[in-house]
């Protein structure tokens, strides 16, 4: 149910921000000298439910990304700083069984974060992404209390007082994170982009993975990655039309995670593994995207891993 109020949220975000765009850019205009403007935003919104439809683990997360800088000609500029996004993402990580978890199931988590992150592309032709982000974690996001009264409003279970009871706590943390990507032709219509990820934070860990594209998606946009998934999504369009099919996979060595608490009797697992791949259909006026990701397990004791799905709708009236 928490799916649905995201999705709603998706659909205001969608409405509200093409809007805000057109107040920006044209204050913009009016200013004689050179600053930082709206170039674009993208969202995505991830659930299980989209996925293997079983409510559970990494359930729910939403991705907003809005992007500030002094132009866009399709390609990332050379400058640290010279564009920016402001990342906001709104988390819901719960057991399998909201109502009564097994024993030594993940405990529950609500999370906000808002971030700032700059991307820009080097004199060898590597495209980095770097920023922070602030988490606030715990009761104090009030994403129990919105879940609870969602799923009375429809006659369902919520979040048991148990579960509540033993849910992560209040903190709030500071996540840092740089990614480093290439992207290669591969075929006449494909590309294949390796990348590495490290994160530190409020889950520190080292990835390493690929991007495949076979398609105009992407071509001339900027693209952002989603950190749950590891989807890539729109953030300012390109020229590429039609449909375009995106696949890739990563793994990770994650040393620590405030979600999977080592002083609970967390044990985190050896790695963490993703593998991806979705569709994007491409018009001039709207598109269409949706992926599924298969999700390895993250602690000892997970009985399995999960797909989760990521759905995004861009429509230009």
């Amino acid at each position: 149910m928490f799916g649905q109020l995201i999705a709603g949220f998706s659909l205001f975000s969608l409405i509200a921000l093409p809007v805000l765009a057109e107040d920006v850019e044209g204050s913009a205009s009016e200013q004689i000298e050179v600053q930082r403007s709206y170039l674009g935003n993208g969202r995505l919104l991830v659930n299980d439910m989209l996925g293997d439809g079983k409510d559970r683990w990494r359930t729910a997360s939403y991705n907003v990304s809005v992007i500030r800088g002094y132009g866009w000609d399709g390609n990332l500029p050379d400058v640290l700083g010279d564009i920016l996004e402001f990342r906001f993402m709104g988390e819901l990580i719960q057991p399998a069984d909201i109502v009564t978890p097994a024993p030594g199931d993940r405990p529950y988590a609500g999370a906000w974060s808002f971030g700032l992150h700059s991307h820009y592309e080097t004199a060898q032709g590597n495209e980095v992404s770097f920023g922070g982000d602030l988490v606030v974690i715990g009761p104090q996001t009030g994403i129990d209390s919105l879940q609870s009264s969602i799923h009375n409003l429809f006659g369902v279970d919520g979040p048991s007082d148990a579960t509540l009871a033993g849910q992560v706590g209040n903190k709030v943390r500071p996540s840092a994170t740089l990614e480093v990507g290439r992207e290669l032709e591969f075929g006449d219509a494909g590309q294949i982009r390796p990348f590495v990820e490290l994160r530190a934070g409020v889950e520190t860990f080292a990835r390493v993975g690929f991007d495949y594209t076979f398609g105009s998606f992407g071509q001339g946009a900027m693209m952002v990655r989603d950190p749950v998934t590891g989807h890539r999504f729109r953030t300012i369009k390109g020229a590429g039309q039609g449909l375009s099919f995106v696949a890739g996979a990563d793994i990770a060595k994650v040393w620590d995670s405030t979600y999977l608490p080592e002083d609970r009797g967390y044990t985190l697992t050896d790695s963490r593994s993703r593998v991806r791949a979705g569709l994007n259909w491409q018009r001039k006026n709207w598109s269409v995207f949706y992926g599924a990701t298969w999700l390895s397990k993250e602690f000892v004791g997970q009985t399995e891993g999960q797909v989760t799905g990521a759905v995004n709708i861009n429509v230009k009236f």
